[in-house]
């Protein structure tokens, strides 16, 4: 099959924001999209509910261990570093059972299976996948599971929050998260076209009075039913406004989404699965399809918690030389081959989202290892952060355009899947598919430079 024309694609990026006429690191733009096998679509295509799953039973056993009838330490590990106006405010009961509308894993398939990296409850990329999704459509592609799935399941999820009041809502995006600023005017775009007023704005366009919350545009008013935070937590004290979008939202003058609600975005959760004091726990919460799933997907991840154990304690799971670990400083002095893990801040920082504070252990010195693992050991009480077991992704292949023509040029890459799952009446529906490419050398995999982003397609049946 023949490129499409590179104009027409990248026409369509700059028209849509997505890229920046003259900047010379955007990304490759894919000949065709990503193609997925049959089981890879069917995999993903029932994660989702597992995911749900997982958050509904995170969130209860959050409050579980507020009450003690789980282990305390699990909510002081997510309560680190956390201002106590924020936790207070996300304990009310109003919201005591609301979970994240929009989840998003990063996946990489490995050869031996799916690797479930991070999860995402505010997640960037949705205005991106969608727009790729139509842009390739246009010329013909089939994209999988639909060229319109994100707006349509994401105006479906949004509906659902509202509860029945009026389809008024507004994108906030701070400045901390302005590179998504485009993509997310895009996406208030096409909810306009689903029947929505939307509006994607900073947050000093809100106005609050007495009955609600109003949008500032264009010298006029605009009152809003919902609010889509597009903020991080950690970013609250910088949030123009915030406090009043707080207090509508306890008032229930507004909806929020996704719900102020710093456990559920903390990449320690993930650390939790495999950990065996709470076996009975998700044995209880979750069905033995989830369970065996979450456990199958989901690499041993610990936390790193510097307090030291009791002599005859060790670190669950963990073994160093082929001994179980009760110090960390044991693997202070691990040799580059030893060093297959990952060390990530958690959550509740700026440094916890897109691709910083992401430090690779065998893609380092020893000496920048060490420094890297007593700096996260020395700030666990205000950013925690989790040791992850690397898992190296299988190489594929893929074609992007030269830049100047429709030529394409393969690519040996390793790949990066991001589903995006929106909440609809209990159920998780998949609305669409990111893959992001990196070249077979690269450590990390994020939207850089030399990456090539597409949707998907499925492999047709022989």
């Amino acid at each position: 099959m023949a490129c499409p024309p590179y104009k027409i694609f990248r026409e369509n990026l700059l028209q849509d924001g997505l890229f920046v006429d003259g900047k010379e690191d955007n990304w490759r733009i894919a000949c065709h999209p990503f193609v997925l096998s049959i089981q890879q679509a069917t995999f993903l295509e029932t994660l989702g509910q597992h995911l749900l799953a997982f958050y509904t039973a995170l969130n209860r056993l959050y409050f579980e261990s507020l009450k003690g009838t789980q282990p305390t330490w699990v909510h002081e590990y997510f309560d680190m570093g956390k201002p106590a106006d924020l936790l207070e405010f996300a304990r009310m009961n109003r919201f005591k059972n609301h979970v994240p509308g929009v989840i998003r894993p990063d996946l990489i398939p490995t050869e031996s299976g799916m690797a479930l990296t991070e999860l995402d409850s505010v997640p960037g990329g949705i205005g991106l996948t969608g727009s790729l999704s139509h842009m390739y459509a246009q010329q013909g592609a089939s994209v999988w599971p639909s060229s319109n799935g994100l707006i349509e399941n994401f105006s479906h999820m949004l509906k659902g929050a509202i509860k029945g009041k009026p389809y008024s809502m507004a994108m906030v995006v701070s400045d901390e998260a302005d590179a998504y600023r485009a993509e997310m005017q895009w996406v208030a775009t096409q909810l306009s076209q689903e029947g929505w007023e939307a509006y994607c704005v900073h947050p000093r366009d809100i106005r609050f009075t007495e009955e609600g919350l109003f949008v500032q545009k264009e010298g006029h008013d605009h009152p809003v039913s919902l609010i889509y935070r597009f903020f991080e937590l950690f970013d609250l004290k910088n949030i123009p406004k915030g406090e009043l979008i707080i207090y509508s939202a306890k008032k229930g003058r507004a909806v929020v989404t996704p719900p102020y609600k710093p456990w559920m975005e903390e990449k320690l959760a993930l650390a939790l699965i495999h950990h065996p004091m709470l076996s009975p726990f998700w044995e209880k919460a979750l069905s033995s399809e989830s369970m065996e799933c979450l456990q199958a997907i989901t690499p041993p991840t610990w936390i790193l918690d510097p307090r030291a154990l009791p002599p005859t304690a060790v670190i669950p799971g963990l073994r160093h030389r082929n001994h179980a670990v009760s110090n960390w400083d044991w693997l202070g002095d691990a040799t580059q081959k030893e060093r297959q893990y990952v060390i990530k801040v958690s959550g509740f920082s700026e440094l916890a989202w897109g691709s910083r504070g992401v430090s690779i252990g065998h893609d380092m010195s020893q000496q920048e290892w060490k420094k890297t693992l007593s700096q996260a050991l020395d700030l666990f009480h205000t950013t925690p952060s989790i040791l992850q077991a690397f898992h190296k992704g299988r190489v594929v292949v893929v074609e992007y355009f030269d830049g100047q023509s429709s030529t394409g040029i393969p690519m040996e890459g390793r790949v990066r899947l991001s589903p995006y799952y929106f909440v609809v009446e209990g159920q998780a529906e998949l609305g669409g598919v990111l893959a992001t490419i990196c070249p077979k050398d690269k450590k990390i995999i994020h939207g850089m430079r030399d990456a090539v982003m597409a949707p998907c397609a499925v492999a047709q049946e022989s």
